[in-house]
């Protein structure tokens, strides 16, 4: 079976995107994981199939590296919006669903403005904040983000004892470089490694800065793979709402693979 793909990053976070309205992609865990294995596959951080959804102009199914379907991923929403946009299924603003519930986007010619779910609870501990933005999401601060063995303590703390046994979480780690600019390292789950880029994780940690802080919206994230910024409006001490993530999402390549 002959498959058409293409290949789209959003800070460098990287996505298989493969247009499934005719419902016929074969999922399986094994065959997701080979082609996003990057030295025997496509390449990625994650697989994506756009479907049909009564109601919405598409639906987004998001799997993970090792071939697990996933909870939600921004970047991979936003590239998953431009593809979209690509197709021709939307002219400027569009509504789709995906795991988390519905969402909205416009995009224009540079950047992807996604809506993020509402964010209704905040953990606040002395060492870490912990909130889920579609994703489940453990905040850190670090004073000196390049020298930080990102995957080294995210693994202990993605698989550690009080995370592991209920599916484990992302981890990230901040450096506050300004006022209202951060730095942001993440270890994602399902990936099982750094990636260049985390959109739910951006998210959860200008929340996080925003608490900490006080810094109002919107909030400049640096990430390995490029500039994001979060929009967001503050409800209530740890309740937000209208959250926007806000960045690049670009076109790589395309091609067929056979499976």
């Amino acid at each position: 079976m002959k498959i058409t793909f293409s290949k789209y990053q959003g800070t460098g976070n990287d996505f298989v995107m493969i247009d499934d309205r005719t419902g016929t992609f074969p999922i399986s865990q094994e065959l997701i994981a080979a082609l996003c294995h990057r030295r025997f596959g496509v390449g990625a951080d994650g697989l994506i199939l756009l479907q049909n959804a009564e109601g919405y102009d598409f639906r987004m199914v998001y799997f993970n590296a090792d071939g697990g379907e996933g909870s939600m991923c921004g970047n991979g929403g936003r590239c998953a919006v431009r593809f979209a946009h690509d197709l021709g299924l939307f002219d400027t603003h569009t509504t789709f669903i995906a795991v988390d519930g519905p969402h909205e986007a416009t995009a224009t010619e540079e950047i992807i403005r996604l809506k993020m779910s509402p964010v209704g609870k905040v953990e606040v501990h002395e060492a870490y904040d912990f909130m889920n933005t579609g994703s489940p999401h453990y905040v850190t601060y670090v004073e000196d983000i390049k020298e930080t063995p990102v995957v080294e303590i995210g693994k202990d703390i993605r698989y550690g004892p009080l995370f592991g046994p209920v599916g484990g979480t992302n981890v990230n780690f901040i450096e506050i470089l300004d006022d209202n600019q951060l730095s942001v390292r993440t270890y994602e789950r399902g990936v099982e490694d750094e990636t260049y880029s985390c959109g739910t994780g951006v998210t959860a940690c200008a929340l996080s800065a925003h608490m900490r802080e006080g810094w109002n919206s919107p909030i400049a994230v640096e990430t390995v793979g490029g500039q994001l910024q979060v929009a967001f409006n503050a409800v209530a001490k740890d309740k937000f709402e209208d959250i926007y993530l806000i960045g690049p999402a670009v076109r790589v390549f395309e091609g067929d693979v056979e499976v």
